[in-house]
């Protein structure tokens, strides 16, 4: 049987489907079953958990083999990068290898580090070397900014209202990939043996900029509208004084300047070599899924 951890997230939600074409149980780990409830069938089982309690993830561990963590505190309200990044990680490694689960799949982040500037990057390695300790076989994923997730943060607005806001001059090269492309790299571990003990930078075929990927999105899905640019120095700032009050909307708001100034470009080459059938997806091929033409909100 295989766990999923986050399965109703944007990688989640790809990856169930994925994996229960090979026929193998499968267990969602959800706070909310009524949202999962759909999903489940004779080989997709829902369990109620919350993995920022290690007690309450130990039912949902009974009879596992694997485990693919999928969850991430960014961008969503439930738990700050620390308590779901880091320590949720490390009560699902811990519940895993005191159920003896034989292999621990975790999305970690590209770039992950001690010293990262982002937190975000800094939680992934902290589970990274949570994971590489334990008892449990182990392949890490490091993917970069998910093409999905910001065709939601900065193109829907300009599908539903005609603007959207930039945050900070919208000129940093970043590298995006597919999180279809993720699901695919997960699905290979969870076959490969020989992807066991395996670190595998997860990158897409193109390092956009904000304002790129908007130029992208509106000659793909026909959308128009305004952009309006938030200063650099308005973004330091919010984060300053939100952080006592707004801890995870101040931490938001440093990751975006941070993203507008930091090196996050990625060479997807040396990936490709290793996994050519793995080919990654351009930012049109994947607005052409979710946003066809005319389309008022996303799939």
């Amino acid at each position: 049987m295989i766990l999923i951890a986050g399965a109703t997230g944007s990688l989640g939600s790809r990856l169930t489907p994925l994996l229960s074409r090979r026929g193998i149980p499968l267990r969602l780990l959800v706070r909310d079953p009524a949202k999962a409830a759909v999903l489940k069938t004779d080989l997709i089982q829902i369990a109620e958990g919350d993995v920022r309690s290690l007690p309450a993830l130990e039912p949902a561990m009974s009879g596992v083999s694997t485990v693919v963590s999928a969850i991430s505190a960014f961008g969503r309200g439930a738990g700050s990068t620390r308590t779901v990044d880091w320590e949720g990680n490390r009560n699902l490694i811990q519940a895993a290898e005191a159920a003896g689960a034989e292999h621990f799949i975790l999305i970690s982040v590209h770039g992950a580090a001690p010293d990262h500037p982002i937190e975000l990057f800094r939680m992934k390695y902290l589970a990274e070397q949570a994971l590489t300790a334990s008892k449990l076989t182990w392949t890490i994923l490091r993917p970069n900014a998910y093409f999905e997730t910001w065709a939601m943060l900065l193109g829907e607005p300009l599908l539903k209202s005609g603007k959207t806001m930039v945050f900070g001059r919208g000129e940093n090269p970043i590298n995006f990939v597919s999180v279809r492309d993720v699901a695919r790299f997960v699905d290979l571990a969870v076959a490969d043996p020989t992807l066991r003990g395996e670190v595998i930078e997860v990158g897409g075929p193109q390092n956009l900029t904000f304002n790129r990927f908007l130029q992208i999105f509106e000659a793909q899905t026909g959308a128009s509208g305004v952009k309006r640019h938030v200063p650099r120095p308005a973004m330091r700032v919010a984060s300053r004084l939100l952080r006592p009050i707004k801890p995870m909307l101040a931490q938001q708001m440093r990751t975006a300047y941070l993203m507008d100034t930091i090196d996050m470009t990625f060479d997807p080459s040396e990936t490709l070599r290793l996994y050519p059938t793995l080919t990654p997806t351009p930012l049109a091929d994947v607005l052409a899924q979710d946003y066809p033409r005319g389309t008022k909100a996303a799939n």
